[in-house]
This record gives structure tokens, sequence and C-alpha cells, in this order.
């Protein structure tokens, strides 16, 4: 049993006999390394409600859990803390009721189990996919993963942004410019073959919009006049029309966008349960905002425009359909939430998983389906992440500066086999294993560096920087798990029992420390919806052992209790880091 409960219980118990009170809400942390102990109660909580000295206070509750447990043997009081020491026995008998046990941590979900929907990626259809998309997409997919190892049934899903006007450039591009020919004859990923027309189109633009200015227009008349932007916005209008012909090469553009994409995501090794398309669901958005004008949720202004006050809830009015009939994002995003609750009625949890510049959007749709009288709308989060910037500045996708997620990906595995080449960790391999093991670097690598920062804060991602085989990196984490099995198959480990008798060394303490903390982190993650808990705490685990590893003797040594409990330790810590890699999607090689 997790040690945090043990003492919770027992200390509840005391509190309710003694004091007759109900408090089960003990913060427990791991102690601070400066100080004596294992475990620390945070004892000010209580001091409120006993109204007693904290010191006297730590001291009646460290005295009773001594003589109450055979897992504590000892205590000391640094003001509203008690700090507890816990025995070797507690953790080689934690060792052994979790050594075999390749879920440890993990909550298994059944048919009753609260059901998540996690969006993430829900790419435009006219670009391929770039770095800002992979942190989207491994922050979503990671958070699947999670939120699945906490218990929850999970649905991982996408809104492919595939109408619009943004689409309808692309397409104009295409078609003038274009000379019918397709990715295969050029031998191009369908996605960046349709981005060169989207990057096309905004160079013709510009330099129309700048010509009319020469002309006499002013800036806005220009931009409103551009003769490339006005058959687009004719497209538009057709493709809304139904015609068949717009139709045609609409389906023909974006199938090629499909492929592209997948590839991507297998190369990623990210996948998804349902998608959904905007070019479905914004037709359901508007059925939506008919049924809040009838119900006097919405206004028309003169021009014919729907929108949504929202004084009342400290914002301001809010679009929700163009003046020409046509939607918003907004409008689409209500058909789509809509239609996935019609899906899934039983769902407890739809996480947006979209950057913080959307923070706004995400108020306000929350809000109008709130309006709107839905109910479901109360189990919506908006997982926020700041942007990833580069050492050479932010990124724009109209301009071609946008560092494309297929080429960053094949520069990772390349840096991975080139450090892994000057290091001497291909040696001996095939060409088969070398290429697997360098795109499990590489991979491992790219995620780890990204995942391992908290969400809200931005990324200035530098890939030279990610691929490092010290450091809190992912090379240094899967080498530790590489170095584990080496080790473990240096001598035959039998995974039997360990000798629960034995007194342990500060390092093995504190190893199994970290590891008795895997099911709460899990939990803690999920609750918080932030994958670099993982992350980080898998470093602290890795960095423990390490220090381990270069001080304490495991094979040499002829006590042979200790040696299968030293073994027993490094198979345990290969266990969760395989297991908390799995969380963030990253593989870890036997062999490096």
């Amino acid at each position: 049993m997790n040690i945090n409960k043990i003492l919770k219980s027992k200390l509840s118990e005391y509190l309710k006999l003694k004091y007759d009170i109900d408090f089960i809400d003990f913060e427990i942390q791991l102690t601070r390394k400066d100080f004596e102990g294992d475990l620390t109660i945070v004892v000010f909580p209580l001091v409120k409600i006993l109204k007693q000295n904290p010191s006297n206070l730590g001291n009646e509750l460290g005295s009773f859990i001594v003589n109450n447990s055979k897992y504590v043997t000892g205590f000391n009081v640094i003001q509203g803390f008690l700090n507890l020491s816990i025995s070797s026995f507690y953790y080689l008998e934690f060792l052994n009721n979790c050594l075999s046990d390749i879920n440890y941590g993990f909550t298994s979900p059944d048919e009753n189990s609260s059901l998540y929907l996690v969006e993430y990626s829900s790419p435009n259809t006219n670009k391929p996919l770039h770095l800002g998309h992979i942190r989207n997409i491994l922050l979503g997919y990671s958070m699947s993963k999670i939120l699945e190892a906490s218990g929850k049934r999970v649905n991982k899903t996408q809104i492919i942004n595939d109408r619009g006007i943004h689409i309808c450039k692309s397409i104009i591009a295409w078609l003038k410019f274009g000379e019918n020919k397709t990715p295969n004859d050029l031998n191009e990923k369908g996605d960046f073959f349709v981005g060169k027309y989207y990057i096309l189109f905004d160079k013709i633009y510009k330099n129309e919009v700048n010509e009319l200015i020469s002309s006499g227009l002013s800036k806005v008349e220009a931009e409103q006049k551009s003769p490339i932007l006005l058959e687009a916005k004719e497209l538009l209008r057709k493709w809304e029309a139904g015609d068949q012909k717009t139709i045609d090469v609409w389906k023909l553009m974006n199938g090629w966008v499909y492929d592209g994409f997948n590839k991507t995501y297998n190369d990623l090794g990210v996948d998804f349960d349902s998608l959904y398309y905007e070019s479905d669901t914004y037709l359901i958005g508007k059925d939506i905002i008919t049924h809040g004008l009838d119900k006097q949720i919405f206004f028309k202004k003169d021009d014919g425009s729907v929108w949504i006050d929202l004084s009342d809830e400290g914002l301001d009015e809010k679009l929700l359909l163009r003046s020409d009939g046509t939607s918003v994002y907004m409008t689409q995003d209500l058909g789509t939430a809509y239609k996935r609750y019609k899906d899934n009625p039983e769902m407890n949890g739809l996480i947006y998983t979209v950057g913080n510049e959307q923070d706004y959007h995400f108020n306000v749709l929350f809000k109008v389906l709130k309006k709107l009288g839905f109910e479901w709308s109360n189990h919506l989060f908006h997982l926020s992440y700041g942007m990833v910037d580069l050492p050479s500045g932010k990124m724009k996708s109209r301009e071609g500066t946008v560092v494309d997620a297929d080429e960053l990906i094949s520069e990772m595995i390349s840096n991975a086999s080139k450090l892994s080449s000057d290091l001497g960790k291909l040696d001996g391999l095939s060409s088969d294993d070398k290429n697997i093991l360098n795109q499990t670097i590489g991979l491992g690598a790219l995620k780890y560096y990204i995942l391992k920062v908290d969400p809200k804060k931005r990324i200035l991602f530098d890939p030279n920087d990610s691929i490092d085989f010290n450091g809190n990196t992912g090379p240094f984490v899967q080498y530790t798990y590489a170095r584990i099995q080496s080790l473990l198959k240096k001598e035959t480990y039998i995974n039997n029992p360990v000798n629960d008798n034995l007194e342990i060394n500060s390092k093995e303490k504190q190893i199994l420390k970290l590891l008795t903390q895997y099911p709460d982190l899990i939990k803690s993650s999920a609750d918080n919806l932030n994958p670099s808990l993982i992350a980080n705490y898998t470093y602290e685990l890795v960095k423990a052992f390490n220090s381990y590893y270069q001080t304490t003797t495991i094979l040499k040594i002829e006590n042979n209790d200790v040696k299968l409990f030293r073994l027993s330790l490094s198979y345990k810590v290969g266990l969760i880091i395989k297991s908390s890699m799995k969380l963030l999607g990253i593989n870890v090689p036997d062999k490096m």
C-alpha cells in the first residue's frame, strides 16, 4: 500500500478519536534534501482548525505515528513541517509488491470509466504541418496517454479545417499556375505540394496590392480589390453554393494534403480515434445560430450579421455569422462541440489542445455554449500552451519561414545519427538497427525537449541542444534505460523477491522514494493537463540512478541478497523509465 495513504489513514483516525474532526487533506511531500527525513507532512492547515502551536501539534502527531506504524522510525519538527523517517522495511516491502508489475502506477480504465475526448493537431488543409503543430500534437497525444493511465477512457480526436478562404487561396494559385501537375508528378508530399501554392498566392497578392497602391488606391482599398483575392472569394462563394466543379477540385487537393498529413503522423508515432471536418460541422453551427436567434440568445445587426452580447460576462459582443451568411471560426466550433457531444453523450471532458493566442476564443466559445443551455459545456477544457520560437525568430506560414514538421523530423534523426556515430554508439550494429536506433533517439530528443517544458511556457527550440547524451534530454534518459538493460544481461537476473530485512543506503532509499511517487505523479499530471511533470520526474529518477550506479557495486558483490536487491532495484527503475517515456510517446532502446 502507498505510504502516503497509510499515513493519511492513521493520522485521520487519530484526529477523529482525539479531536472529533474529519480531516483527510494532508499535504505530504518528499523531505527537502537539507533536512533529515524522507516524507514531510504540512501541519499548517490543522493548526488553523485546532488552534494549536504548530511545533506542539507536529510533535504530537509525530509521536503518535512513530508508536503506531511499523513503517515510521523517527521524526523531527521544523516550524509547521513534520518530517518523518521511513524504515528500510517499508521500501523493500514496496519493491517486492510492485517488482513484476509492468503497469505499476497505471489505473486500467473499464467501460464505466469517465470518457475524455482530447483534440489535437486540427490543421488547415492548405500547408504542411510545422514545428508549432508538433508541440500541439505531442502535448495532445501525451495527455491522451496520461489520462488513460489515470483510469480514463480516451478518444483522440481532431477537427480538420478543410474549408474557408485560406483553402481557396491554395486552390486558386494551383488552378492558375499549377499546370495540372500533381504531387506524384514532382515526387513531393501532398501537403508540401499544396503549401507551395499558398505561399505563391500570398506573394502574388502582395505584388498586386503594391501595384494598386502605386496606381493611387489606399492600402485598405488595394487589399480589398486585389484580383487574385477576389478570385479566391468567388471560389469560396461557389464552394458554399455547392458548385460541383469547385467541389471536385477541393476534394482532389485536400486528398493530397491528407496523404501528406498521415505520413507525418505515422513518422511521429501518433494516431486518432475520430476525425471531424469543418466542411460538415460549420453547417451544424449555422443551425445552432438559427436556434439561438429564435431563443433571442443571439441578435442580428442591421447588416444581417449575427452576434452575441457577452457584456454580462465581462466580455464584449462577439460575431457568430457574417452579414453575407458565411461562417467564422466560432460557427464551426459551435457545430463541432455539439456534434462531438451527440456522438459521445456520456463524455466527462473535452480537452482542446490549442495555443494560447486562442485563449479569448475558447473563453467565448465555452460561454456561448453555456448561454445556449448545454450542460455538457461545463466539461470543456482548454489546454493552452505557449508558442514555439526558433533561434532565428518567429515562424510565418504565408512567408514560408516555418520549419516543416517533416524537415525537422529528418534533421533530428540526422543529428542523432551523427552524434551516435561520433560517440561510437553505432559500432557493431547492422544498417537496419542503426536506422531504427537513430530514429528512436532523434524522435525521443524532439519529443522530450518539447514535453519537458510546462505547456503554459513559451519554448525556444534549438534542435542541437535537444540531442545530447548528458543533461535533461531524451537521449540521456534513453541511454540510462539501455545501461540498465546491459547491466541485467551481464548477470542472469531472476525476478525473485528480495530480502526485506536488509538495510539500504541513502541513495537506494532516494530511488525507492521516487518510485513510490509514480502513481500520484500520473494522477497529478492528468489533473493538471501537464506532461512536463512526467518528463521532469523521469529526469530526477534517471539522475538518482546514475549517481547510484557510479558509486555503488552492483554485480561484483559477494552477498547474494544484496546483489539480488540491487539488480531488482535497477530492473524496476528500468520499467518505470520505459513506462514514463511511453506516456510521453517516446520509445527506449535496449542497446545504445
